[in-house]
């Protein structure tokens, strides 16, 4: 069996793809323990990737191409003896392949043309299997054999726990009481669903003794959890900006349930353990909804989806999303409230 020691695994972007790329890095981890394993990310998610358990260093990129260019130099420097690229992008394999490595592994239907630079090409036989899966595809061809589940190991330091109970407290969370988190916003326009659908949701909740309905995302988010806010008519607790993505995992993992559009942040509650109800509109959940048991997928069953486009063609818009009511994601909550509603 080779044994590699010095390791690079490049998955820059984004979030939800970092999550789904954890079980292939925990693998190879565990095949070759005394490796050093450097990840290649984008600077705007390192801080997720440092809470990543089984990283030995982050190695943060600028998002431009003379940010990707200005690391050839250094990335050969550090003479890796293995470059697994599960991107599949131009950009991701030319940087594998300028580091010198004598193997560089990646998808033989990678994307740009990138499968030309690899010295090892994956097949995926299928198209219809979860990014997670096919992932892991790459794990064994370099010798890392998935055994048993596929894990999402995280190391999450006290001081995030602690950074999160201070936040929940001073928004009004009593310590140890449940409560639900909700995502809604995701970045194509198309993933959403709609605003008033998820007000509804969230007063339901709250009158129904769910406790208290945290809104959680990024900054450039705010405006779409202030529109759902507005038409509430309960109060909701808006976190929207108010933590760092490497709070994500800590956040997440206190909530009981979280209600979500298609988002970075569904995959970290589903790999944190916290069950997840998702709407699914033009993307495919059997491709990349919440990975593992326990989840629920909603979504309004037209010809059309899933047609993983930005922008919706049909005559009546989003109605993969919109024939999904407020009430069939209630009565999925409702079901998962029967299973586990205890906080952690």
């Amino acid at each position: 069996m080779e044994d590699y020691r010095h390791i690079l695994f490049v998955k820059p972007s984004s979030l939800g793809d970092i999550v789904h790329a954890m079980p292939t890095c925990a693998a190879i981890r565990r095949a070759y323990p005394k490796a050093r394993l450097t990840w290649l990310v984008k600077r705007q998610w390192a801080g997720f990737v440092e809470r990543i358990d089984g990283v030995d260093r982050v190695w943060p990129v600028k998002s431009t191409l003379k940010g990707w260019i200005s690391q050839v130099s250094p990335l050969r420097a550090e003479r890796f003896d293995l470059v697994v690229d599960l991107q599949g992008l131009f950009r991701s394999a030319a940087i594998g392949w300028f580091s010198g490595s004598p193997l560089l592994v990646g998808f033989a239907n990678g994307r740009e043309g990138s499968s030309w630079f690899y010295s090892r090409r994956v097949p995926v036989p299928q198209l219809e299997m979860h990014a997670v899966d096919r992932y892991l595809l790459v794990a064994k061809a370099v010798g890392a054999a998935e055994s048993g589940a596929p894990e999402f190991r995280f190391r999450i330091p006290p001081t995030d726990y602690e950074e999160i109970d201070r936040l929940l407290i001073r928004s009004g969370v009593t310590p140890g009481t449940s409560w639900v988190a909700m995502n809604v916003s995701a970045r194509w326009p198309t993933k959403r669903w709609p605003a008033a659908s998820f007000a509804e949701v969230a007063d339901r909740l709250r009158q129904e003794g769910y406790g208290a309905v945290v809104m959680i995302g990024g900054p450039d988010e705010r405006a779409e959890v202030a529109a759902v806010i507005g038409m509430m008519k309960t109060a909701a607790i808006d976190l929207a900006g108010a933590t760092t993505v490497g709070l994500l995992p800590a956040l997440l993992s206190k909530a009981s349930l979280m209600i979500t559009n298609d988002s970075g942040p569904m995959h970290v509650a589903a790999a944190v353990g916290t069950p997840v109800v998702a709407l699914f509109g033009p993307t495919s959940a059997i491709r990349t909804g919440p990975y593992g048991v326990g989840h629920d997928v909603l979504t309004g069953k037209i010809p059309c989806s899933p047609c993983f486009s930005r922008t919706c063609h049909n005559t009546l818009p989003l109605e993969c999303l919109n024939l999904v009511s407020p009430q069939q994601v209630l009565a999925a909550v409702r079901a998962q409230r029967s299973l586990r509603m205890v906080p952690r």
